[in-house]
């Protein structure tokens, strides 16, 4: 039995949908940086698809009237937004936001940086 024309749009669209999208886009491939430490980045990935399709108009009787011509498309559509970086090293592993929406995210993030230094410190 033949495909239907709608399952050979969808099946093209995934196949490039999924050649887009792989696992090293929502986590980067890892940057060697000084001090031992490593940097990975993050990121979120959303994607949307649609397809759609009909037969429409009368069969023709001179080709045997079996089939109605068909219609058919597909739409999709994908967003990368980067959402920081893990930054991992001897020590400690911390992550690093790229945006900080209000001043308590950069808090937040400074806390084990702060406390990291504070026991150094208390070490010597």
């Amino acid at each position: 039995m033949e495909k239907h024309p709608i399952e050979n749009i969808m099946s093209t669209t995934l196949e490039n949908i999924r050649d887009m999208i792989d696992v090293n886009t929502v986590v980067g491939e890892p940057i060697a940086a000084g001090d031992g430490e490593t940097i990975i980045p993050i990121s979120r990935v959303s994607f949307g698809f649609v397809a759609g399709g009909g037969e429409y108009g009368p069969a023709s009787r001179a080709e045997g009237g079996a089939e109605h011509p068909f219609a058919g498309g597909t739409g999709a559509g994908v967003t990368v937004q980067p959402l920081g970086f893990l930054v991992t090293g001897p020590e400690q592993t911390r992550m690093l936001p790229a945006q900080c929406f209000q001043p308590l995210d950069r808090a937040l993030e400074l806390i084990p940086q702060v406390v990291a230094d504070v026991r150094k410190a208390m070490n010597k």
